[in-house]
């Protein structure tokens, strides 16, 4: 039985079969700057084990994008997205316990995120979480006009 048939559904690291649904999920929930096919392979071939699913039968309920740095002083998560008819089940919660549990086992002693100041459910699950901000929101961080909070949470 294969990770899709399971009636539990579980997390797990992507495979390369996953990368067209997490492009087409990546799109519906982030309208205005989602990831290129591209990056998402490059991410993938790259931090693999940090590319994180949780599908229910065939349909992709979310996914959660992390990175250690070299330095393993911190590792950060680029991206959290669930389906939107699956918001509100704790599947965002659920991604990021396994992402931030996969970064401690990497020895990583703090997680960094990046999200829009405007996000307030996406923030709160952060605070929830532990996460803090950094300071003021950072102005540009992503180009012109793309402000972004940066939170941190110690490992």
């Amino acid at each position: 039985m294969s990770d899709h048939d399971d009636p539990h559904p579980a997390i797990r690291s992507a495979r390369e079969e996953d990368l067209p649904e997490i492009h087409r999920l990546d799109n519906e929930v982030f309208t205005s700057s989602p990831y290129s096919f591209l990056v998402l392979r490059q991410h993938f071939d790259a931090h693999g084990d940090h590319l994180l699913v949780r599908y229910e039968g065939e349909s992709l309920q979310g996914y959660v994008l992390s990175a250690v740095r070299a330095d393993r002083l911190a590792g950060w998560v680029h991206s959290l997205a669930v389906a939107r008819e699956q918001r509100g089940r704790g599947l965002g919660r659920q991604l990021m316990e396994e992402a931030l549990r996969r970064l401690d086992e990497a020895g990583v002693l703090e997680a960094r995120l990046a999200v829009e100041p405007a996000n307030t459910p996406a923030i709160t699950l952060y605070e929830a979480l532990g996460f803090s901000p950094d300071g003021a929101v950072q102005q540009d961080y992503f180009g012109p006009g793309e402000e972004r909070l940066i939170m941190s949470l110690k490992l």
